[in-house]
């Protein structure tokens, strides 16, 4: 038998500070999310959906589920309510009838823009926290540890979801008069 490379006593604290911030950030990222989709009549779940189904353009109910971190009845559920207002379309693909696929209607792409636009990280608890770092390094605290702790729980493919969702953003949003807009070459058709 090996020996550990790290005391029980150790690891067990690494746990529960993990498990104490983590419940304590969580919290008031919830807080924050919720008041910024409040006007909207979504919920966490909708708006998570809604972003999935725009940065994967046709994403199937399995990945909804896996990406967004949620059961696989509660994605499809949550897509249900989104289908009957108007916001998600259901398919199948020929290739694939096994699989539902959800795709952002107009109205659903309207609505998700409208909600980038109209966000206001100075209402955001979370946002006013990392202040203090900031102001002191002149940058957003670095992610590259947590990040690296989700990518070994979730795996590579659920990391190169997260990179590419947050690559939409770098390359087809502009700030605009302090709000967030599809750049105008993003919005021709092709």
């Amino acid at each position: 038998m090996s020996e550990k490379s790290f005391q029980m006593k150790e690891a067990m604290l690494f746990s529960q500070r993990m498990a104490q911030l983590s419940k304590a950030l969580w919290k008031a990222i919830e807080k924050d999310w919720q008041q910024w989709i409040k006007p909207y009549d979504l919920n966490i779940n909708e708006h998570h959906i809604l972003w999935i189904a725009y940065h994967l353009k046709g994403a199937s109910i399995s990945d909804v589920a896996k990406f967004g971190v949620m059961h696989v009845s509660t994605a499809f559920n949550f897509s249900k309510k989104l289908e009957e207002r108007g916001l998600l379309e259901f398919s199948k693909k020929e290739s694939d009838k096994r699989n539902t696929y959800i795709c952002l209607t107009d109205k659903g792409e309207s609505v998700l823009l409208d909600l980038m636009k109209n966000y206001q990280p100075e209402n955001h608890a979370v946002f006013k926290g990392v202040g203090p770092l900031r102001e002191l390094y002149g940058r957003f605290p670095d992610m590259i540890e947590m990040m690296s702790v989700v990518k070994h729980i979730y795996g590579e493919d659920f990391m190169d979801i997260f990179e590419t969702s947050f690559h939409h953003i770098e390359t087809e949003f502009d700030e605009v008069d302090g709000h967030i807009v599809k750049n105008k070459h993003q919005e021709e058709p092709v």
